[in-house]
């Protein structure tokens, strides 16, 4: 009774180990930069249920995306801000 559950324990985890090896070898799994991070969110707007505006930065760019069922749209690409420009006024 011991050995069937030791074996059904030992046979699940090498299907892990497994499944994970072949997911890396596939490029499945990424690994994390360890330099800065290029790409965020600034910010995003509902516009219906299903349509959404949303600010993404790039580097020193910035790109106005519309995302809905019919297919994402650049609405806008302008140069980005600099953090101490929005509260210069």
């Amino acid at each position: 009774m011991i050995g069937r559950a030791l074996f059904a324990l030992t046979a699940t985890l090498a299907l892990i180990v497994g499944a994970a090896y072949v997911a890396r070898r596939l490029g499945m799994i990424q690994h994390r930069a360890q330099g800065p991070k290029r790409l965020k969110i600034g910010e995003s707007l509902m516009l219906d249920p299903r349509r959404r505006l949303v600010l993404v930065r790039c580097d020193e760019r910035e790109h106005l995306l519309l995302l809905g069922p019919a297919g994402d749209v650049v609405v806008s690409e302008m140069a980005a801000k600099e953090s101490g420009e929005e509260g210069a006024a």
